[in-house]
Order: structure tokens, then sequence, then C-alpha cells
């Protein structure tokens, strides 16, 4: 084989694992880590006795690794050099290295905690940080620093910044290996398109077979596309005599093989970014890059990590453009404009950082690690999403409330599903309906093997329980027993239906005893009952019976699809949903039957709230599935803690406004008392403010239940008790209800918000008053409204001394005239006042 770039740094490599040290290496892509690095391990005297495992991201990858390491060696897969993939393993007694996928690997370190036959781990395309990648190295490095410091650690990537992974691996030796292969010309395009990635592709494609020798390799961000791309490209590879290849994950391994043989024929790869890393396809010196792919995330809608459609980093199209220039010189045609290229991130966002963490959480439980914080993550995971998987597991029962794992959880975590399909399988296998949850678990977790384009139409099945997932999977069982089915794909068909078959023989192995439904229950209500193992936490409630609408647990809004075929039931599950915001589409549900639900779930509460119409506090029996409402009744609603709590939410916002209108002497005293206020602390009283208020408010709240109860309560008692008997007397002193007069008459004081107390009296009542009367303490004055016999103001005054001198003999003569039997004395400090304002006898 030819000297590639990498060589150069394997004596480094080897020296540093002989120093029992860890090591980051960090090569080009081209440069040759996969097919260098692990024979200059295993040629070396650094390990101990063991295999070395390859770890990869990727199932193609570990298949290609694997076969490109054994054609090296002049060997056959399955002697030195083997693979061990999800469903697939070929490994000897003989065989020393085994490339591995994260997964396997995982369920390997839950089976044997201390990997106690494995003597060197290779972390391969570490930049690509995949949630078990992460998850990998950190359970790798908890072994190397407590009980197996002789196993030995090598992570190897293309374009990660070493930083964080050297902060784990504190001993590790970083290498940097220098150059790639052969050089590659980087062209972009000269502006953006709205064009179709197939119809970007088609236009592009005589340049790139123009600008080099060799075969192309596109880049596309999923099967739909490569499917529509080889349809838009078959006339000019007719024309030119190209073969168009596909490859993809999904393919089986005997045509990813098919692939990636060396071909006499000048060839075009359309491939998802399986083909990025790890794996060489021979002769390509020319890269189509749509700058597209679909990134594994959290999809709320489903509740399952899914892959999105995103542009890809920087880091990532380096990567792609690397494929290039593998085994000679090329070019790398990127379907975006260079200035665009600057706004895409550097790197991709780490998966712990944008995924569901369910499945990470349970296999460091089963690990015994019960706490996800103290994990050496290389990134630390959000506090919410830790919560949020530590929720789901909870309700799956598969931890405990202290972190631990339960039986059930060890068992799930068993198979190669996300914990929600595990449980499925789990609860089918007691269910005895293994078979449509197998079905139902890979078409949730694969390919969709369903044309979207084609419209569905429901499998009527008379008694049936109503169900969306249930009629995917009898369609599809049916195309497999041989129905004609054009919505179908044959490929990914045979995907789901080899993966199913895996997930039973599974499930079906692990079962040491059956718990099989009731006799009576049919197949597809042991089905319904166990999707709603799975997804207890999307159980909605329609809003009301024929509703489109409903609320699901946690409270969210949803709305059934038109498509569904559950139109009747009252419960049912939200399997999809589509759409952010408060309300989202049911793509896909399953009705439930109430009976269905686990007692244990299930909790009854006596709950009161404030009825707006009746404006008083009522009382409900009310039934929780978690905590979606199900049902209520009405109950006898006594007065306590929440009802007092609830009343005075209500109450208080109407402030003073409750107080009944029509009750003159509580306002009377409530006015009086508001007058004192600012002289409250010289006076030697209590100020009336808001929170005096409000502490009265509560106190009445206690024993009642609504706004009338408040309103009819004994408030003018209750301000009176704010008040000591002496400072009642201070408070008729300084702020009276009526003041006495010379005429002998009592005057009612009338006090206004913001203004002097008025007094309206008639001017005979006042003769002999020399100054006008003072209140508070004598900082206030009140005014006097002087009202001639008619009752009509005739002066308003603060200063009855002025009055007297100068504006009384001016009206005098005018009053005087009019009202002649009245009594308008000439001098009034010394008249006599009368209370009929007639003249004395």
């Amino acid at each position: 084989m030819d000297k590639l770039p990498v060589h150069d740094c394997l004596e480094a490599v080897v020296g540093a694992l002989r120093d029992e040290r860890s090591v980051i290496l960090r090569a080009p892509p081209g440069a040759g880590k996969t097919t260098g690095v692990p024979p200059a391990i295993l040629e070396s005297d650094v390990l101990h006795a063991g295999r070395t495992l390859l770890l990869q991201p990727r199932r193609m990858a570990a298949r290609a690794a694997a076969h490109r390491l054994a054609s090296l060696n002049g060997d056959s897969v399955g002697g030195t050099y083997g693979y061990h993939v999800r469903f697939d393993r070929k490994v000897s007694r003989d065989t020393r290295l085994v490339a591995i996928t994260t997964g396997v690997l995982v369920r390997q370190l839950i089976a044997d905690p201390l990997l106690e036959n494995v003597a060197c781990v290779i972390l391969d395309e570490f930049h690509e940080r995949s949630l078990e990648m992460d998850l990998v190295l950190g359970m790798l490095q908890r072994i190397r620093t407590t009980l197996r410091p002789e196993l030995r650690l090598v992570v190897m990537s293309a374009t990660l910044e070493t930083r964080e992974v050297a902060g784990l691996l504190s001993d590790a030796e970083v290498i940097e290996s220098e150059g790639r292969a052969f050089d590659v010309e980087v062209r972009y395009q000269p502006a953006h398109s709205r064009d179709r990635i197939e119809s970007l592709v088609a236009k592009q494609l005589p340049a790139a077979l123009r600008g080099s020798d060799g075969d192309v390799l596109v880049f596309l961000p999923g099967v739909g596309e490569i499917h529509r791309t080889a349809e838009a490209i078959r006339g000019h590879a007719d024309r030119e005599g190209l073969v168009v290849e596909k490859l993809y994950g999904d393919l089986s391994p005997q045509d990813q093989d098919a692939v990636l043989r060396p071909s006499q024929t000048r060839k075009v790869v359309l491939a998802t970014n399986v083909a990025e890393t790890s794996i060489t396809i021979p002769n390509v010196t020319a890269v189509i890059d749509s700058g597209l792919a679909r990134v594994m995330r959290y999809d709320a809608g489903v509740g399952l990590p899914s892959l999105q459609l995103e542009p890809i980093s920087q880091a990532a199209a380096d990567q792609r453009a690397g494929r290039a220039g593998r085994t000679a010189p090329g070019v790398c045609y990127r379907l975006w404009p260079q200035k665009m290229h600057r706004s895409r991130p550097e790197q991709t966002t780490p998966e712990v950082l944008r995924t569901d963490l369910s499945s990470a959480m349970l296999t460091l439980a089963v690990w015994g690690e019960r706490d996800a914080g103290d994990f050496p993550w290389v990134t630390k995971p959000t506090n919410h999403s830790v919560d949020s998987a530590r929720q789901l597991l909870l309700r799956l029962g598969a931890i405990d409330d202290g972190g631990g794992t339960t039986e059930e959880g060890a068992q799930m975590a068993t198979l190669p599903l996300h914990p929600r399909l595990a449980k499925l399988m789990r609860t089918a296998s007691k269910q005895a309906c293994t078979q449509e949850a197998s079905l139902a678990a890979a078409l949730l977790s694969e390919r969709d093997p369903f044309d979207r384009s084609t419209r569905f139409e429901p499998f009527r099945r008379e008694s049936a329980i109503e169900s969306d997932l249930m009629d995917r999977v009898l369609r599809l069982r049916r195309y497999l027993d041989g129905d004609t089915d054009e919505a179908v794909h044959p490929g990914g068909a045979k995907n789901v239906s080899r993966v199913a078959d895996r997930l039973r023989q599974s499930v079906e192995s692990q079962a040491t005893e059956r718990q099989d439904a009731a006799p009576a229950a049919t197949l597809d209500e042991r089905f319904a009952c166990s999707l709603l193992a799975a997804y207890p936490d999307r159980l909605a409630r329609r809003r009301r019976p024929g509703s489109e609408n409903g609320v699901m647990v946690g409270g969210r809004g949803v709305r059934i699809a038109k498509s569904s075929s559950v139109r009747t039931a009252e419960l049912f599950l939200c399997i999809d949903l589509q759409g952010r915001g408060d309300e989202a589409e049911v793509r896909s549900a399953s009705a439930i039957d109430p009976s269905w639900l686990p007692s244990e779930d299930l909790v009854e509460r006596r709950e009161s709230f404030f009825h707006p119409s009746m404006k008083a506090v009522v009382a409900r029996q009310r039934t929780y599935f978690h905590d979606l409402m199900l049902g209520e009744g009405p109950c006898e609603c006594e007065p306590d803690e929440s009802t007092a709590r609830l009343l005075f939410e209500h109450a208080a916002p109407m402030g003073e406004s409750i107080l009944p209108k029509d009750d003159k002497p509580l306002h009377s005293f409530l006015t009086r008392w508001r007058f004192v206020s600012p002289d409250a602390d010289r006076l030697g009283v209590l100020p009336w403010t808001s929170q005096v208020f409000e502490e009265l408010l509560r106190e009445f709240c206690a024993t009642r239940l609504s706004i009338k109860q408040l309103r009819d309560a004994p408030w003018l008692d209750y301000l009176r008790s704010c008040f000591s008997y002496e400072q009642l007397q201070v408070l008729d002193q300084q702020a009276p209800e009526s003041i006495e007069v010379p005429s002998g008459n009592r005057i009612r004081l009338e006090y206004r918000e913001g203004k002097p107390p008025m007094l309206a009296v008639r001017i005979q009542e006042l003769y002999g008053w020399t100054e006008t009367p003072r209140l508070a303490g004598g900082s206030v004055a009140v005014q006097l409204h002087l009202l001639a016999p008619n009752h009509r103001p005739q002066q308003i005054t603060e200063d009855l001394a002025s009055f007297w001198k100068t504006t009384y003999f001016e009206i005098r003569k005018e009053l005087k005239r009019r009202y002649s039997k009245h009594h308008w004395p000439d001098d009034p400090l010394t008249a006599k006042a009368t209370k009929n304002g007639l003249k004395p006898k």
C-alpha cells in the first residue's frame, strides 16, 4: 500500500500507548487514519492480552473498515479483522480487531462493564460527536480511571477541536498529522439557487465529469433525494455510459459492498452522509456537495430522536471535500455561494446538546451511574434535557425515584431501541402481540417504507380499535405476505421487516414468563395497551364529543389530522405530532379505552376552583391520569386554605369595590379613618393602607366561599376592632361624624378624598363662632358651606373670622330683604344662633 500521511505519526501513537498514555490523533480527511493506525497498534508490543475495538459511528463504516483492513492484510473478514454491527457479526477466535458500532459497544458495556477481554479501543471519526460516541468515551474513561488503567484509548478525528477531549483525557498525548494525500480544489456556485436539489446536481454533473477523470460522489441529505436525483440524471448517465450507484444506511450489506468495489465503468455514486467518513469509494476524484444533511435531533412530535434537514457545518463540508482527494487530486463542487459558506457553523453541534438523552440516561443507570451530572462527559448536557429524560424513564418504569434501574429498565436496556420502543416491545411480549409491535417499532425507528405522496387509506376492520399505527402495521404485513401495494417502497419494506424480525427474536429470547392478556381482549386492544405503556405522556382527551381538538398530558393542545382514522374515541394516544405552539396536529393516533389505564397512574382528587359566573369557589371530585383530567363530578365545598387562597386571588383585584355600597356607617367610618391616616403617627392611631384592607379581606376569605358572602361580612365591626377604645375616642375627636354648631344642632361632616372635610350649615346657626373649626389635631380646617334659609350656599370658606368681617355684611342686605323673618344681626359674633334661622323671640 502506498504511504499515507498518517504513517509519519504512527511511531508517536505507538510510543504514547507504550508509555500508558491515551492518544488524541487529529488527521485531515484522506490521511489514512482508519487503515493506518489499527495495523500499527496490532503489530506493536504495546497491548496486553485482549482484542482491539475499532469504534465506528455507522454500520456501513464498520463493515467497510473491516473489509478494507482484512484486504490489506491479505485476509478475509472474520480472520484477524472482523466486525460487529446490529444484527450482523463476523468474528472468529482468531479475530484481533473488531470494527464495531457505538450502539453495539454500549450494549456490550452493559453486559460486561469492565470490557475484560478488550485491550484497546480506537474511537474513529469522533468529530461527528454523536451522543453514543460521547457516552462510550465517558464510560471508557470511567473504566480507565477506576479499575482498568491498562485499557488503551485512541481518539481519532479529522476536524475536531481537541481541547475538550484533552480536558477529559488528562493523560492524553495530542498528535497531529499534517497534509492530505492529494489536493482538492473547491468550487462554489456563483449565486444562491432555489431550484430543487436534484436539478442542481443534474446541472453540475457535466462539469464534474469534465473536471476530473475519476468517479463522482454526490452528497445528498436523504434517500428520497437520492431516488429523485437518480431520475434527474438518468438521461445524461445513459448517454455517457455511466453507472449510477446509490449508497445509504438501509441498503443490504451486499448492495453496500457492490458500491464500494472498484469498477471498470465510470460511475456516479449518490450517497447520504454515510460516505462522509471512514469508508473509501475507489477512484472518486470529484465531489458534488448539496451542503445539506439530516441531523439527529430530538423530535418532540414523535417523542423520539429523528433526522431533521439542516445545512452542514464548515467542518463537515471539509470532510466531504476530502473524499475527492483519497486516491488522486480532485475537485469539490459546493452547491452554495462562497459568501454563504462563512455563515455556516464551524463545527457540528455535539449531539448531546440537541437530542433526547433518555437512551443514554438508561444506559448510565444500568451501568450504576445515578447522577448524569457526575458522569465524565466531553460536553455536559443541559439540566433541562437531563430532567426531561429522567421524567420519561420514570414514567416508563425504567428507573426508580433515586435514579437506579428497575428490573424492567434493565431488560429494556438490552434491546437496541429507544426506551419508548423497548417498553413497547416488552409490554407487547406480555400482551401476546409481539409480531405487530415489532413491525410498529421498526416503522417508528427505521426509514418509512410508505410513499408519503400517496394518500393512505386506512385498513378498515370490523370491531377494530381506531389506530393509525395499527392500520400501517397491518397494511405492511399484507404487503410482506404478497399483496401488491404501490405506496410501499420494496427496499424500505424489506429493511423494516428484517429489523422487526430481529427485534421480535430479541424480546422473545429474554422472556422468562408470559403474562398474556385476558382471553377476551382482541389483538387491537392488546396492541393499543402496549402503545399506552410506551407513550404514557402522549395520552390526550378530546375537548368535547366529536371535536378534532384535545388536550394532552402536560397541558398541550392537540388537533387530530383529518387523515386520521381516530374519529370518535374520547381518549387517544398522540403517536406523531407536527407543529409547534399551543396546538399541534396529531398525524398518527391510537384510541384508548379508559378501562385500560393503569390504576397506579390514576389519581382521585377533590379540587376547588373559582367559578367565574357564580363568582364563588366551588369543588369538584376529579380523576387524573398523571396531570390529564379524565372526568369530574360535583362535591361539597367547605372553606379551607385552598378555597381561601382562590377566593382572595379573585377578590383582591376588586379592591374596596367589594365593600357593600349602601352601608353608610361603614363608608363613614372608612372615610374618617382615611382622613386621619396622614397624621396617624402623631395621633397615635393605625393608618389605613392597602395592606390593612388585604389582611381583613384574607381573614374573611378564610371562612367564606363567594363574593356575595364577602360583601355581607361584618366589615364595620372588623374595622372598629382595629382600634382600641382610646384610639376610637381619638378618631371621634379628630375626625368626628358630626359637629355641634352654636345653634345646638349636630351637623354631619362630609369627608372627601383629597379635599378638606365639608360642613354645610345655615348662616344663622353659626352666630357666635369666631373661628373655623379644625380637625386632625388642628392640622385641617373644615370647609364651611354657608347656606341661605333656602339651603343654597352663599359662601364657601375655610376662614370664618374673615367672613364675619367682610362678606357677611355684603350678602346680609340682599338676604335680609328676601328673608325678612330670619335673624340678621348687626354683630354676628355676639348674636344668638337659632336652630331654625328665625329671629329669636
